[in-house]
């Protein structure tokens, strides 16, 4: 099988996007994994499929797929790349958008200089949803790892995150606690692991070590996640600038109910084929 993409990036977190509205594009768990292996696909943090919607209420339908071939929930900044390959392969004319996802709809909002907005669902914080055993709901939750006594953050953006606040950014233990949270019993699902340290009451810098990835440049909800989690301490505003290793994010949320914005670069790398095996 032949198979059309186009490479995009942003804020260094790199995607794969693939048009299944005029190619049919159907992939097996092996297929994503040989794509997004850098040594001998072509190398992502994360493979986004677009296909026509099945509700006339939306614009497309849009599946995100984790380099290790598990389906993943959300992606902001995959969304927000996902609105400039629209435009730019000639897919829509609209600069505002509604796609479908696993979980609650995505907006997209297209500026006339071409920078894309990505509105994510309202977060939801009861551990059911996230999904995160707690006996209730808290701001923060006390978390064993290997007999080290945490305090993280939880929540859902349409995937899960827990939060952890960290004095700094740079030395923080990514590669070791990482992994740990990510597969922790209490995250059924497993979880996205963001490692937060607040400069200000407006700004941020952030590290997030991905689910069924690791490590990534930059990650939109994690980014969302993190910003959401420190305004709903009362430690920031409800505008912050999220500094991740690969550029700047912004994000807006006015508080409950209400959806999460998400802005920043973002960049077509190179289009390409890949031939995968059937």
């Amino acid at each position: 099988m032949k198979l059309a993409f186009t490479k995009m990036q942003g804020a260094g977190n790199d995607f794969v996007v693939l048009d299944g509205v005029t190619q049919s594009v159907e992939l097996s768990s092996v297929q994503l994994k040989r794509i997004a292996d850098r040594r001998r696909g072509v190398g992502c943090d994360q493979i986004l499929l677009l296909t026509p919607p099945d509700n006339p209420d939306a614009d497309f339908r849009y599946a995100i797929f984790n380099a290790d071939g598990s389906r993943a929930g959300q992606c902001g900044n995959g969304a927000r790349c996902v609105g400039r390959f629209l435009r730019e392969k000639r897919l829509t004319r609209k600069r505002e958008l509604t796609l479908l996802t696993d979980g609650e709809p995505l907006a997209l909002s297209i500026g006339e200089d071409g920078r894309v907005f990505a509105g994510l669902a309202a977060p939801r914080f009861n551990p059911a949803e996230v999904p995160f055993s707690a006996a209730e709901e808290g701001s923060q939750y006390p978390i064993d790892v290997q007999g080290q006594s945490l305090s993280i953050g939880a929540l859902s953006m349409g995937n899960p995150h827990a939060i952890l606040m960290v004095d700094d950014c740079d030395r923080a233990p990514v590669h070791t606690l990482g992994p740990l949270l990510e597969s922790h019993e209490r995250f059924p699902d497993r979880v996205n692991v963001g490692f937060l340290q607040i400069i200000s009451r407006t700004e941020v810098k952030l590290r997030v070590y991905e689910r069924g990835v690791g490590e990534t440049e930059a990650c939109g909800s994690g980014a969302c996640a993190a910003a959401v989690h420190g305004i709903q301490l009362g430690l920031l505003d409800s505008e912050v600038a999220v500094h991740l290793p690969g550029g700047k994010l912004a994000v807006t949320w006015e508080g409950d109910g209400s959806r999460v914005w998400l802005g920043g670069p973002t960049a077509s790398v190179f289009d390409g084929t890949i031939v995968l095996r059937t």
